[in-house]
C-alpha cells in the first residue's frame, strides 16, 4: 500500500491545501494529513483539536484521506506509522529553498524517507494561512480562500 504523509500546521486549512490533498488522494492509496505542532510559529489561531476537527470535516469526501496530529519530529511520526513518503506543496521558489533544506535534513537522519514536492495549482500560488489570518484580522472576507466551514470558524475567532 502506498501511503503518504502531508504535514503542516493548517492554521487554517486553505483551498490550496485542499487542492493538494485532492490531487494526492488520486495518486496514492492513503494520505495522512498530519497537523504538526510547529514550535517556530509564534501563535496559532486555532488549537490542534480545532484544526483536526475542521480538516476532518473538509476532507470527508475523500475515502482514502485521514487526519492526525503529532507533537515531535515528522520523521519520527513517519517511522511510527511505517510511512516512507512525505509530500510537500510548493507555491514559489522561496518555498522550495526551505522545503529542500528540510527534506535534506530529514533524509540525513532517516534515509528511508523520501520527500516528494508537488507544485501548487497556480490559482492558489499566492495563498497562505498567514495571509488568510491577516485579511480576516482586518475584517476582510476570506470566502475565496478557505472552505465555508473554515470561513465561519475564522469569523467567529475575529468577532
Amino acid at each position: 500500500m502506498n501511503t503518504v504523509i502531508y504535514p503542516g500546521s493548517f492554521d487554517p486549512v486553505t483551498l490550496g491545501h485542499i487542492d493538494l490533498i485532492k490531487r494526492a488522494s488520486k495518486m496514492f492509496d492513503k494520505v495522512i494529513v498530519c497537523i504538526l505542532n510547529n514550535s517556530t510559529k509564534k501563535s496559532s489561531l486555532f488549537s490542534i483539536d480545532e484544526r483536526v476537527n475542521m480538516l476532518c470535516e473538509v476532507i470527508k469526501e475523500f475515502d482514502n484521506v485521514s487526519v492526525d496530529s503529532y507533537q515531535g519530529l515528522l520523521v519520527d511520526y513517519a517511522k511510527e506509522h511505517n510511512v516512507n513518503i512525505i509530500i510537500r506543496g510548493l507555491r514559489e521558489i522561496t518555498d522550495f529553498a526551505s522545503e529542500l533544506q528540510m527534506a535534506q535534513a530529514n533524509h540525513l537522519v532517516s534515509p528511508e524517507i523520501e520527500t516528494l514536492f508537488m507544485a501548487t495549482n497556480p490559482k492558489y500560488s499566492f495563498l497562505s494561512s498567514s495571509m488568510v489570518k491577516e485579511y480576516a484580522s482586518y475584517g476582510m472576507s476570506v470566502k475565496d480562500f478557505v472552505p465555508e466551514i473554515v470561513r465561519v470558524k475564522i469569523e467567529e475567532k475575529y468577532k
